[in-house]
């Protein structure tokens, strides 16, 4: 099983560096694996993983198994795993549009793109906190009862799906919705959906 998941990783990982959604040594990726938790390691690099790259952690961010140290934001994925069940794999990247908008502070809370409120609603902003530290967990999970995609000030995002290719293709829609996003600024501004096309959607979920 961890072997599988771990192929899984390395495959969608190189996928999300040859779109540039990780670049260079950033982010992390994790699977849950029953009761345990399998992360990539400090420094390695999401779009050139290897099979040594990983380590093995529990519930309290202990190495079980792996010669390299987990990943220093291994309490934010944990945390993500205790509060939904049905999240099964988590990535956290530094992709450049996404980014741009934690970068600038901004949620993209508003309403613009039928799929992303059908899907998403919106993609919250967490507030700013060193990465790695505790204070990071503590500002960034109050969002993740509610929310699959969160924006971290300053830093980057995180997404959580319930296997690898969900969770892969949400990334891919969100960067590309904030891609849209900001272009459509070039342009003048993206038009709001009205309220009433708003609820309409909602009523499809």
């Amino acid at each position: 099983m961890i072997e599988t998941i771990k192929k899984e990783l390395i495959e969608y990982g190189k996928l999300a560096g040859v779109k540039n959604f990780t670049p260079g040594f950033s982010g992390n990726l994790s699977a849950r694996c029953d009761d345990k938790i399998l992360i990539t390691a400090t420094g390695t690099a999401n779009g050139y993983l290897a099979v040594d790259d990983f380590t093995l952690i529990d519930f309290e961010g202990n190495k079980i198994e792996g010669t390299k140290k987990p990943s220093s934001e291994k309490m934010l994925h944990v945390e993500f795993y205790k509060q939904r069940e049905d999240i099964n794999y988590i990535f956290h990247v530094h992709s450049p549009y996404l980014t741009a908008f934690s970068a600038a502070g901004k949620a993209m809370d508003e309403h613009i793109l039928a799929e992303i409120v059908y899907c998403f609603d919106y993609i919250p902003l967490a507030d700013y906190a060193l990465p790695g530290s505790k204070e990071l967990v503590e500002k960034t999970s109050k969002f993740f009862k509610n929310f699959d995609v969160v924006l971290m000030a300053n830093h980057g995002v995180i997404v959580g799906g319930k296997d690898v290719k969900d969770t892969y293709l949400k990334l891919e829609l969100c960067e590309a919705y904030a891609q849209t996003v900001l272009f459509s600024k070039l342009l003048g501004g993206a038009k709001m959906l009205p309220s009433e096309e708003v609820k309409k959607i909602y009523s499809l979920r």
